[in-house]
């Protein structure tokens, strides 16, 4: 149902519900802060969907369907909310691998990664609205971060699926990649993410004091991982042409 690989400090979260499309449920709600908890220490963390269908197409609606309640729908968006945050609050960077289709509580889980890369036949939106009822888990207020709160009242008021080029133009995708090299590109920049320095660049941009972001830099430059890649530059070969 979830599956979770760490590897050199790059920690992948797949959802593999093929046969609700990765939707999400109440045990798999328990299985993802598993993952997450699995997933501490990591540099960099990945959210994925299996296959090339859907990343998330939102909530389990024939298990959720059971919650009659004001009291138990409340329990629940509070739960999985709290799933977001976590993915939200992650110490390294987290990159949201758009494999398939966002939406409704999938794109709240999309907009919970700091960074949404997706393949350019996806689609995301945030269509609650077709069932009367709205964003519940943080991705109201985290898409008005991304794209103003006036397209963000468009986009959720509406329900309006955009392409993935067009969520791209909107700001609320970051990179968009054929299909044909959709697993080798998520991967290669999920490399990249999770190179020592990038947890501290998301603490600064997440907003630090100018002496925690000094304080920051200076920890980088005394490492050994620093005067490694200073060395390799200052002893390059001189070009003679």
């Amino acid at each position: 149902m979830i599956d979770l690989d760490v590897d050199d400090g790059l920690a992948v979260v797949t959802i593999d519900r093929p046969h609700a499309r990765n939707a999400i449920s109440l045990q798999t709600m328990d299985r993802l802060d598993d993952a997450l908890d699995g997933a501490a220490g990591a540099r960099a963390l990945v959210i994925k969907g299996a296959g090339d269908k859907a990343f998330v197409s939102g909530g389990d609606l024939k298990e959720l369907s059971a919650l009659r309640t004001e009291h138990d729908a409340a329990a629940m968006a509070r739960r999985m909310r709290g799933i977001c945050d976590r993915i939200a609050a992650f110490p390294g960077p987290v990159l949201a691998a758009l494999n398939g289709h966002a939406l409704g509580g999938g794109a709240e889980v999309a907009v919970a990664a700091d960074i949404r890369l997706a393949a350019d036949d996806v689609k995301i939106g945030f269509n609650q609205v077709s069932l009367a009822i709205m964003p519940a888990w943080g991705g109201a207020e985290r898409l008005a971060a991304l794209v103003g709160k006036g397209r963000a009242l468009l986009l959720a008021g509406t329900g309006r699926i955009l392409t993935a080029d067009e969520a791209h133009r909107a700001g609320l995708v970051d990179v968009v990649v054929p299909r044909a090299s959709f697993e080798d590109e998520w991967r290669t920049v999920a490399r990249q993410l999770a190179a020592a320095p990038v947890t501290a660049i998301k603490r600064v941009i997440s907003g630090v004091t100018a002496e925690e972001a000094v304080e920051s830099f200076a920890r980088l430059w005394v490492s050994d991982d620093h005067w490694a890649a200073a060395d390799r530059v200052m002893n390059r070969p001189r070009r003679t042409d």
